[in-house]
């Protein structure tokens, strides 16, 4: 019985060897690939954008240019709108803007901005004040000059020379004005020997400019003697100073008056 049992167990012993032996020389499977790495994202989209001029008066145009790469979708604002990946469009705005182009595909969204800044021009300047002409009366007060005379002479001095030179420029450059020369005496003396003075005074100033070139037909004279003095010297008055006013070729413009 225990020849049974050891012959038993050899047996197995055997069998479990051949089993072994035969598990060992089994081919052994080889392992799955490795799946294939997930593609590459795609390109982030890229967008430039460019405002010139950048610095405007107001009421002038800007043009924006652009210019894109990976995009789908591009949207400028304010008031552009859809545009192509490139381009450029002129617009005009009102107020200081900052414009922004957005660029969309399938690698995300960019986005660049320009500024335009607007201006106000100043106002224009007010229209000049329009001019006043000057009438002839006026121009011959502000240019003719009176000529003045020693005590009891009549004969051109020659700070009255000098007026009267003045005088006929003037007049020659003028020739539609007709004037009067009144004859000027200061208060002493009789009123009868004063207007045979003022007389004389009056035709010394008449000839010397009509030798200077004014011609006489524009030339009345008269003389006042001793009434109507351009200076009134009262008693304080009496002096050379004042006298020496009322001893004039008084000009007047226009023709003799009484």
């Amino acid at each position: 019985m225990r020849t049974k049992k050891r012959s038993l167990a050899v047996l197995v012993g055997i069998l479990g060897v051949v089993l072994l032996a035969s598990a060992c020389h089994k081919k052994v499977a080889a392992p799955p690939p490795p799946p294939p790495p997930p593609p590459p994202p795609p390109p982030a989209p890229t967008v430039t954008l460019t405002a010139e001029p950048s610095t405007i008066e107001k009421g002038q145009s800007v043009t924006l240019s652009w210019s894109s790469q990976n995009a789908t979708d591009l949207d400028l604002q304010p008031d552009v709108g859809k545009v192509q990946a490139s381009g450029s469009s002129s617009v005009t705005p009102q107020d200081s803007t900052t414009y922004t182009i957005t660029a969309t595909g399938p690698g995300g969204t960019q986005s660049a901005t320009a500024r335009v800044t607007v201006t106000i021009p100043p106002p224009p300047p007010p229209p000049p004040p329009p001019v006043k002409e000057v009438t002839d009366d006026e121009l011959f007060a502000q240019n003719v000059k009176d000529a003045y005379f020693d005590f009891d002479k009549a004969n051109i001095r020659p700070d009255a020379e000098t007026a009267l030179t003045g005088d006929a420029n003037f007049l020659k450059e003028h020739q539609s004005i007709k004037f009067t020369i009144e004859g000027k005496c200061d208060e002493r003396g009789s009123e009868e020997y004063n207007l045979g003075l003022g007389d004389k005074r009056a035709t010394a100033g008449k000839n010397f400019l009509v030798n200077a070139g004014v011609s006489a037909d524009r030339i009345s004279t008269i003389s006042y003697g001793k009434d109507r003095p351009v200076a009134g010297c009262n008693q304080s008055d009496k002096t050379e100073d004042c006298w020496q006013q009322n001893r004039v070729d008084h000009f007047h413009y226009g023709p003799e008056t009484q």
